[in-house]
Parts: structure tokens; sequence; C-alpha cells
């Protein structure tokens, strides 16, 4: 008589230590719906309770005679979970030291019971035709890169500078000629038989893609993934990627484990954007994600971008990623606005500028980027210039409007008596401009034009081709028919001043962006900032400028140049987590370890170390977090619980957070 196969189960927990496979016998009456893939439920003895999970594959019993608990039933029929997902989901949380099971709570969507039962009744979808009128677009925009189209089909890894300029559709709709370059590299593809993944950082950049991909492939073909549709769209559109017809999905960070069959491509755009890092455990990028993508299913990758991070320049430094330049390298006219002999050196706007966007005004809309969204956001004492303060929760104090009361910045609360605690003045001043009180000012010096503000509050995302003033926060300028005729960016001095380690290659990334949006041959006025960021747009040498912060960082063993783990908990704890990757890693020296050192809540040590030891750093961390958890859900005896979760490991820590 044979053995009777087992099923091996991930269960769905948060819990490190239930990171791995568990055996459980099939009842013969699951024996046919106990597949590869599908959603299960099974008892788990240590909480004595019946937990969800995914069965990721059939396999022998084992030669013990230890006796098998037996699944308790086959939620859902359809196998959600491929073994090529699970085979990434895996390497990506190893990478981290984290669990499979977190990564694929932003792969699968939560399941829909109607959406499920709609997707099963309409049957296999049809395998889509591209029109030849389509290929040929496609073809087209892609030939400005020789042997790009070429590359594509060779499944080749490729940085791509995109083109710094707008594109109309033929209904006259303004979108960003990346966006066409991305789609057509996705057309390309999806005419070859093959599928492809487009992701980009935010709902208004996935909003142009669908605008150049209406009409240029069948409607059935695209798939959106984006993690604020409704539940039963989000899980009909993962149901979709699941099919053997090709398709092209594009979404946010986590499309990039959509599991389409037969990839071709994967194309991230603006990878630098912090809205690509995930924010939940393990943490990993999408930029990451896509390079194990890539080396686990094959297929092209591309990194496109109006700038280069250093990320992605260490790969093309080490010859994994391959720059692929345009034949002509189209750029904005960058220029460098200072103040003239005889004005204010505190002008927010030179001279310079000013008659740029008054000339520029009587041909169309004018783009004016700022720091910061609202009216007066930093406020200070008018007469000792100490920073105004909340007596409540010392968050930083501002203003609405002119004449407002202040309110704080974190709790909210007003402020109606505030009195300075160095001079015991109660008098106030606004110390810098937010993009509601730049349009008033730029409302009173240029009488009867348009004023637009564009930041968090006043979402915009297109203006026409009249004359307007557009006031933008970084990151939210709409996009102008036609193009701006001239884009001012002020308050780059400030931006300059955020204390973060990627400050230079997040303001380049910003400005770039902006100066993209201008109509060719329009300035671009970069107001009060010189240097090696100010060079890098005005010669429009992103990549040369990521090189030289590697070669900056590199000395100073500063991430990218070395990956860096940050752990948290009290200090016995991190202690001994260091103590022993030490033991198992041994290659690291002295320096490699930073702290710990005291935070609101026990200690943080930074770990730095090369890439070619990440695999061993991550296994010893991830072994400290499941003994710190074991120990945690059992103390000894004697000894009351202690608290769960005491040590938490983050691997590839954001910048910001170092």
């Amino acid at each position: 008589m044979t053995a009777r196969r087992v099923a091996r189960v991930l269960i769905d927990s948060p819990l490190p230590q239930l990171d791995r496979l568990f055996d459980y016998a099939i009842p013969s009456e699951l024996a046919e719906l106990a597949v590869p893939g599908v959603r299960v439920r099974a008892p788990l003895r240590t909480a004595g309770r019946m937990v969800d999970g995914y069965l990721v594959e059939l396999g022998e019993p084992d030669a013990s005679d230890r006796p098998l608990s037996e699944l308790d039933a086959v939620v859902s029929p359809v196998p959600v979970l491929t073994s090529g997902l699970y085979a990434l989901a895996r390497r990506c949380a190893d990478r981290a030291a984290g669990s499979a099971g977190d990564i694929l709570r932003l792969a699968i969507p939560k399941r829909m019971v109607r959406a499920e039962k709609a997707w099963l009744a309409a049957g296999p979808p049809e395998t889509p035709a591209v029109a030849d009128d389509a290929r040929a677009w496609a073809e087209s925009v892609l030939a400005p890169y020789p042997g790009l189209g070429e590359a594509l089909d060779r499944a080749q890894r490729l940085a791509l500078d995109a083109p710094p300029s707008p594109a109309s559709l033929e209904d006259g709709t303004a979108v960003g000629a990346w966006a066409a370059l991305l789609v057509a590299a996705a057309v390309r593809t999806l005419a070859s038989g093959r599928s492809a993944i487009l992701v980009v950082p935010d709902h208004r950049d996935r909003a142009q893609l669908e605008a150049v991909l209406a009409d240029r492939v069948p409607a059935g073909a695209v798939v959106r993934d984006d993690a604020k549709q409704s539940s039963p769209l989000r899980y009909a559109a993962f149901l979709r990627t699941l099919s053997d017809a090709p398709c092209i999905v594009i979404g946010n960070r986590s499309a990039v484990y959509a599991p389409v069959h037969a990839l071709g491509l994967v194309a991230l755009w603006d990878d630098g954007d912090p809205l690509l890092s995930e924010p939940l455990s393990p943490g990993v990028h999408a930029r990451d994600a896509a390079l194990l993508r890539q080396e686990l299913d094959g297929g092209a990758l591309v990194f496109a971008g109006h700038t280069r991070t250093t990320d992605v320049e260490r790969l093309v430094a080490v010859g994994y990623v391959r720059g692929l330049p345009a034949a002509r390298r189209p750029s904005p006219r960058v220029v460098l606005s200072a103040t003239r002999e005889g004005e204010s050196r505190g002008s927010r706007v030179p001279s310079a500028a000013f008659a740029a966007a008054r000339e520029a005004l009587a041909h169309g809309p004018v783009l004016v980027q700022v720091a910061r969204p609202g009216y007066a956001p930093v406020l200070v004492c008018a007469d000792c210039r100490h920073p105004a303060r909340c007596r409540h929760c010392g968050g930083p104090l501002h203003a609405a409007k002119q004449g407002a009361v202040p309110t704080c910045t974190w709790c909210g609360r007003g402020a109606p008596g505030w009195t300075c605690p160095d001079c015991s003045s109660t008098r106030l001043r606004m110390a810098s401009s937010g993009s509601e009180r730049t349009a008033d000012e730029l409302g009173r010096a240029f009488p009867g034009v348009r004023v637009i503000v564009a930041d968090g509050e006043h979402p915009v995302t297109h203006v026409d081709a009249r004359p307007a003033l557009v006031v933008a926060t970084r990151g939210a300028e709409p996009l102008a028919a036609g193009g701006y005729r001239a884009v001012i960016l002020l308050d780059g001095d400030r931006m300059l001043l955020a204390d973060d380690l990627r400050i230079g290659e997040s303001c380049l990334r910003w400005w770039s962006n902006a100066a993209a949006l201008a109509a060719p041959g329009a300035p671009v006025h970069l107001v009060g900032v010189a240097g090696p960021v100010a060079r890098a747009l005005a010669t429009w040498t992103q990549a040369a400028y990521a090189r030289a912060e590697l070669a900056d960082r590199a000395p100073l063993r500063m991430p990218p140049t070395v990956r860096v783990a940050a752990l948290d908990g009290d200090r016995r704890t991190v202690d001994a987590a260091v103590a022993a990757l030490s033991a198992a890693v041994p290659e690291l020296d002295d320096d490699a370890v930073l702290g710990p050192l005291p935070r609101d809540e026990g200690v943080r040590a930074l770990v730095r170390f090369e890439y070619a030891l990440g695999a061993r750093v991550a296994e010893s961390l991830r072994a400290s977090v499941v003994s710190t958890a074991i120990k945690a859900r059992r103390p000894a005896k004697g000894r009351a619980p202690g608290a769960r979760n005491t040590l938490r490991v983050r691997v590839d820590v954001p910048d910001l957070d170092l």
C-alpha cells in the first residue's frame, strides 16, 4: 500500500517562528481539492485553534511515525499562490530577514467570494491581439534608443533616461513622454505573446499610463493593480493575472509581485520616489523585488526616470545593469537664477525669473514650484527669531492665513496667547512661505492672471493652455496642455537643508521632474541654488551626479555602497543579536556595528555590511528574531511572560531612519 501524500502548508501568521512549511495529512474527502496554491484551513496545535494558510506543495511523509494533523478545509479551489510567487516571496523575505507570509499579504488580496465566483463562471480570457498600427507606434517611440527593442527581446537589465518633455495624445490629453516610452515597451512585449508589469509611485502616474494605453491594446489585456481599489475589484484583477493569457499590469509597488504568465518585462518608473519603498514588514523596496523577480522569472528589467538613483548607478557601475542612452540627448533649458546687483538678497523671485514669468504668461501657463503647502508653514518670534513651539506638545506652529490664530502642526491645538519662552515677546513672524502665501503674493504681482494652487489639500492633475500661474508643491505639479511656457523653482536652498542623506538626490529628482513638464525651449529657472546639484540640473547630467555621490559615500561606508540593517529592542536583546551576528559572520569588522544607542523605546544598533555578506547577515538576524520570539512566548519557569517581538530588524533601512 502506497503512503498517502502530505500537504506542506505555509501558515498565514505574523509570528516569525511560524515562517516555515508544516506537514499535514490530507483527508480523503479533500484529496481532489488539495492542490498546490489553494487556501486552506488547518489546526495549529501550539495555538489550539484553526488557522488559515496556503498549500505550497505536496510531498511524501518523512520516515518518522509521528502522527500528522489533517487539513480541516480547502477554503477556495482557486490556486492563488503559484510556485513562482512563493519562490519570489521566499527570496524577498530571506534577503530582508523577514517572513514570506508578510510578503504574500502584500501580493495576494483578500478573498472576495462574489468576485471569485464571477471569475470562475466567466471562463479563461482570450489571448489579446495587438494591432499592426499599435506595433508600429511602439517601434517609433522606442526608435530614439538604439538597440532598445533587441535588448528587451534578450531580457536585459537596463537603465533609461526618459525624455524630459511632455507629450499630447490624439485627444489632446497631456501626458509625460516617459509614459509613452514605458507603454511602448509594454505593447512590444505583449505583441510578442508575453506579459509586462509597469510599476509607478502613485495614482497620477498610473493615470498617465492608462491614458496612453487606451485604444492601443484590448481593454481586457490591461490589468490595474492598485491597493486603493475596492476589495472585489482588486481581487478580480489579481485573478486575471493568474490566467495563461498575457496582459499588461499597471500599479503601485505591490504590482511587482503580480503572478502573470510568461513575464517579458518589469519596468519601474522613478525608483527614487519614497512611495516605492514598502513601509510594512519586512520593508522590501520595489526595486529590490523587481531585481529578484527578473532573476527568478527572466524577462527584461527597465529602470526609467528623469534622474538616476545611486542605487541604480551602483548596479550600472558593477555591470549588472546596462545604461542605454538615447541617440540624441534632449535637455530642458535650465537657467541658474541669482539675485542681481542692487536686488535684495532675500528676494524669493529674482528679476530674471520674474521677467521670464511675465513674458511666458503671454503665451500660456507658468509653473512655480515651492517647498511646502499652506500659508505660513513655519512661525518664529518676531524679536529673537526663536522657532514658535506648541506649549502642549512642543510641535512647530503654523498659520493658515494672514492674521490667523497659530496652530500646532502636530497636535492641532490653537495658540492664541503665545509667548516666546526666550524673550517673552508676543509677536510672531512668518519665517517661510507655503503654496497659498506664494499664490497670494504672485497674485498681487501679476494682477488679472489666474492663480492655481496645487498641493495635497488642493489636488490638480491637469491645466489647460490658457495663461495661469500654477503654484505647486514638489510632486504635486499638474500636467499642462502643450507644456509650461516657463518653470520657476523656488525654495531650493531650503530643500537642500533637510536632514537627509539623500537630500541632494531628492532635490535633483524633484527639480528634474518639474523641468520635464516645460514645453520644448521654455526656460526653467532654479532660484538661489549653486553647487553640484544645480550644475547637474543645468547640464542635465544626473547620472554623473549619482556617480559622484557614490564616490563620496564609499569611504564613509554609507548606503548604497554598503547595506545597513537596524536592530531595535531592549539593550540585552540587541546586544545578544549583535554578538550572535559577529560570531556567525566574522568578516564584519569593529566599524561595522554602530551603537547600540538609546531611543525613545529601548536601543538601536546599526550594522553595515557588504553585499556579498548579505545572505549570511540576514540569516543570522532572522535566527535572532525567531529565538527572541520563542523565548518571549515561552518564558522560563517562574517568570512572567515578556513582551512579544522584543527584537525588531529592518534590513536596507530607509535613509530617513538612519
